[in-house]
């Protein structure tokens, strides 16, 4: 047997690995990650929720803030043991070897210990996804005989392509969507896992919560995986991927340039899910002068892509309001 991913190169991708590259250099110096340990924990923290939101877990960015500072949180113990699980795994991160399955399945050991029968080890029965709307199915995984061997074929293919490593995580990603080893965790290992391969090329991105902007773009996200599964070919989720890295990093880099904090721009862009007057923007993050809420927020955002306007032919009407930019 020998499992190979179905993907094709090309210009889009390359350019936005190229971009990716260039903005991950000017956030390495300006952005003071790599001396900020508490700045580190606090994107940590991010990435940990976004990828548990995702899956359901129903505690705030303060609640699990408040779990791994040790505090008493009153919710459901299994979203507790979600979040300690996952901090875990993240924080050994740099013991893991992305090429390895005795790795991979002791990141899912931890991930899931406690929540899932079966965790660190492949399923034993057919699993598959259902639409939480419709309770139809929309995905059946790899027959279970075969994920051992395909695992393997994958991770071997990972480990020897000379394809650039921004786009092999992409690649691998989708790739443990598509075959859905384990009966649950998939999502939070891929994304994980994904993670570990990028930030092997530039230990940056082990500090970047591109989880985040999956989150705030999930509909997306998961319209793109079934997409690519009709289609039997990646690229989609490739460039959708690329895209997502690339606007995290822009985010960092507009934020450091502006001296405007990171965290609250990603907070008033999920505000912004919604539309929102200049004015109720403004109030929201706290800046008095209209002129530098234009300067330090507005204006990068509008010019970054991040927001638009809901009367952009009327730049300047009375009624003019704001909104979020989601991935297409």
């Amino acid at each position: 047997m020998s499992y190979r991913p179905v993907f094709e190169l090309n210009n889009e991708m390359l350019c936005l690995v190229a971009d990716i590259a260039e903005l991950a250099g000017r956030v390495n110096v300006s952005s003071g990650l790599d001396k900020n340990p508490t700045l580190r924990r606090e994107n940590r923290i991010k990435t940990i929720h976004s990828s548990l939101a995702i899956e359901q877990n129903t505690l705030s960015l303060e609640q699990v803030t408040a779990v791994l500072g040790g505090k008493r949180v009153l919710a459901p113990p299994k979203d507790i043991e979600e979040v300690k699980n996952a901090f875990e795994i993240y924080e050994l991160m740099d013991t893991l070897d992305p090429y390895s399955q005795e790795d991979m399945l002791k990141a899912h050991g931890v991930l899931m210990r406690g929540l899932v029968k079966g965790a660190s080890a492949y399923r034993t029965e057919p699993a598959g996804i259902v639409d939480s709307e419709s309770g139809k199915v929309i995905h059946v995984g790899t027959l279970w005989q075969y994920v051992p061997d395909i695992m393997s074929d994958l991770l071997s293919w990972l480990g020897n392509s000379d394809v650039h490593p921004l786009i092999k995580g992409c690649i691998f990603h989708y790739e443990l969507e598509v075959i859905h080893p384990f009966l649950d965790g998939n999502g939070r290992l891929g994304r994980l896992w994904h993670t570990l391969i990028v930030s092997k090329w530039n230990a940056l991105f082990a500090f970047i919560p591109v989880e985040t902007l999956i989150y705030r773009n999930q509909k997306a996200y998961y319209d793109c995986i079934n997409a690519c599964n009709r289609k039997v070919s990646a690229n989609d989720f490739i460039v959708f991927m690329l895209e997502l890295l690339k606007q995290a990093l822009e985010e960092i880099a507009a934020t450091c340039s502006l001296g405007t904090s990171q965290e609250q721009v990603e907070m008033l862009l999920d505000y912004c899910k919604e539309p929102r007057t200049r004015q109720e923007m403004q109030a929201f993050v706290g800046v008095e002068g209209r002129k530098a809420f234009h300067n330090n927020f507005l204006k990068p955002l509008l010019a970054a892509g991040k927001l638009e306007m809901t009367i952009p032919d009327k730049p300047n009407s009375r009624n003019q309001k704001y909104r979020t930019v989601f991935c297409k």
